[in-house]
């Protein structure tokens, strides 16, 4: 299968984001991409460096504006989108939310983020509402996709859940990126811990991973900071952690790959991690802690 990675840098015109997206969804198209992944919440900027009630504004229903419109260039194109949306469940009940569009461009499924942070600029338990439709995967005629959303990239109980309920592969739209007064080093241990981490999910489950960021610099809407500057480094790992195609640090890119569903198959069965799980002793992993 040939997947496409999106990896843009935003602004603050929600239609010209959009008009980007539907140029790359096609060049990724043109290219022959079956599947095309797109960064999370990728119609606007990242709103949640702040705590901004005006930001609600933002969220839509799904079905809605934005299904409507990504599914009407998936039907032309006969492609699966994998989508992040900031949705409107009800009034004051709100999700960040991936939704998977089918080559019909009617809706095969969607997921509500599990795990929402609250660290200084990723300000989103004020805006989202935790996810409650679970770890399933989602059926779709390119294969059964596992997708979930970047907090939830450092969870290796999310990615384990997914493989067990048949996921064919990880996806994860990102947003992450370095506050500016990081140094150096310590931006490099981060990012080097957010490849790692997902690596790891691969080789631990023997699956494909996706992993779409945004890119690019975007200050905070009040200034209270330096802005966050997203690093990219979208990418595609083997089942066996290896990295099959990356894009860059610093530029818009869409990253064009191939990859062997079949492989999960042959390499699960010379790692046998799944037959030697010691479930009987996994109890604790329901705790919060154990002392």
């Amino acid at each position: 299968m040939k997947v496409g990675i999106i990896q843009q840098n935003n602004s603050q015109d929600i239609e010209l984001n959009k008009s980007k997206l539907e140029k790359n969804i096609r060049a990724c198209a043109a290219a022959g991409a079956s599947l095309v992944v797109m960064q999370e919440l990728h119609n606007s900027l990242y709103f949640c460096q702040t705590e901004d009630t005006s930001c609600f504004d933002l969220a839509e229903t799904i079905p809605g504006k934005s299904t409507d419109f990504f599914g009407k260039i998936a039907k032309e194109l006969g492609v699966v989108l994998v989508l992040s949306l900031f949705e409107k469940r009800s009034t004051g009940v709100y999700h960040n939310t991936a939704v998977v569009i089918e080559t019909d461009g009617s809706i095969a499924g969607k997921y509500r983020k599990m795990h929402i942070p609250d660290d200084p600029f990723y300000y989103e338990k004020f805006y989202f509402t935790e996810g409650d439709l679970g770890f399933n995967p989602i059926k779709t005629s390119v294969g059964t996709l596992g997708v979930m959303i970047c907090w939830d990239q450092w969870f290796p109980e999310s990615a384990r859940l997914m493989a067990m309920a048949g996921a064919d592969l990880l996806i994860y739209p990102t947003a992450i990126g370095w506050e500016k007064s990081d140094t150096a080093e310590e931006q490099a241990r981060q990012r080097d811990a957010w490849i790692t981490v997902q690596r790891g999910h691969a080789v631990a489950n023997g699956l494909h991973l996706i992993a779409c960021n945004r890119v690019g610099w975007e200050q905070a809407p009040d200034n209270r900071n330096n802005g966050i500057k997203f690093w990219g480094s979208s990418f595609v790992a083997g089942v066996q952690g290896e990295i099959i195609a990356q894009a860059a640090t610093e530029k818009e890119e869409n990253l064009i790959c191939d990859i062997d569903l079949s492989r999960t198959e042959k390499v699960r069965r010379i790692w046998s991690f799944f037959r030697d799980r010691r479930i009987d002793c996994f109890d604790d992993l329901t705790k919060r802690w154990c002392l």
